[in-house]
């Protein structure tokens, strides 16, 4: 038997039954799924998957009595998830991750990834990817991608953190309801403990950023943010900032330390990082992801790209 219900604007969403093939039909809808298999630990087969929340931030249970295997995309959210019991791995034959119970583990973000559970109690919180990125910008020059450290384990303190935010989330939203300040802040707060768990890759923004005297500087990156696939130059970026381009290089210098141009190209090779950890080997090439950012010359594209992030274009996109 399988049951969804809607249990006031609190719940988004509520399933449970004892077969197999509805599992899979209940389940898979909320990740993308593909080619997922449910399967029996012994006679007894259950699950259960419970959550609240609104679409900026939803808390989230999952349970079953029984094995789940499959594919699982989530896009336009962070998610980040523990398993308090059973055992369970993701990204399996690529970066695999084994769960360890009570430690908060991150969704890959914006790509498929296999993932394999048997007999496990499971939380989750998706945190929509705009919130994650209008909270990053307190500390972080955020230039649209979303992008963390996943592989470094998170200090126990983070974790505290963590548990006392969605704790302290889920109080606001019973208590308060979810269009209470309450509930809003909470949300907020969720993921500045994200941001202390798993090292969000962007740089940190400079002392007095959000500062009046830096506002000029602050549009001319948000310029080129918006605008890095198109073609630019440092006038276009100098006018987008009412600036002059002597007044906008040396406002680089000062603030920034480098010039508008570095950084657009810093922009770029990020844009590109994403691309290639997102791309499926066979069907994009590390060539078409550098010419879509403006490198041409690849040897030097690849050189920037392993000083950067440690790793030739190659292996991102074969990982």
């Amino acid at each position: 038997m399988s049951n969804t219900a809607a249990e006031g604007p609190r719940s988004l969403v509520s399933v449970s039954g004892t077969d197999t093939s509805k599992a899979i039909e209940d389940l898979a809808g909320m990740y993308a799924g593909r080619a997922w298999h449910s399967g029996r630990v012994d006679e007894e087969y259950w699950y259960r998957y419970v959550g609240i929340g609104d679409e900026q931030m939803s808390i989230r249970r999952s349970q079953m009595h029984g094995s789940l295997r499959g594919d699982v995309a989530v896009e336009g959210e962070v998610v980040v998830q523990w398993i308090d019991s059973g055992s369970a791995s993701i990204d399996v034959g690529r970066d695999e991750v084994r769960m360890q119970p009570g430690v908060p583990t991150l969704f890959p973000i914006e790509q498929r990834f296999e993932m394999e559970y048997r007999d496990w109690d499971q939380r989750l919180v998706h945190l929509d990817r705009d919130l994650v990125l209008d909270v990053a910008a307190e500390q972080y020059l955020v230039d649209g991608a979303v992008a963390f450290d996943r592989f470094t384990p998170p200090t126990q303190a983070s974790v505290e953190r963590w548990r006392s935010a969605v704790a302290g989330s889920v109080r606001a939203l019973r208590s308060e309801g979810e269009d209470s300040l309450a509930w809003h802040e909470s949300q907020r707060e969720v993921t500045r403990a994200l941001l202390g768990m798993y090292r969000f890759r962007a740089e940190q923004a400079p002392l007095g950023w959000g500062e009046h005297r830096n506002a000029r500087v602050r549009a001319a990156v948000e310029h080129i943010h918006a605008h890095a696939h198109e073609p630019l130059t440092v006038s276009d970026v100098a006018r987008a900032a009412d600036l002059s381009v002597r007044g906008l290089q040396e406002a680089f210098q000062r603030t920034l330390d480098r010039s508008p141009m570095q950084y657009l190209r810093e922009v770029r090779l990020r844009r590109a990082h994403e691309d290639l950890r997102r791309g499926e080997p066979g069907s994009v090439s590390v060539a078409e992801v550098a010419s879509r950012w403006g490198f041409t010359h690849m040897g030097r594209f690849s050189g920037e790209y392993l000083h950067r992030f440690g790793e030739y274009p190659k292996q991102t996109l074969r990982r």
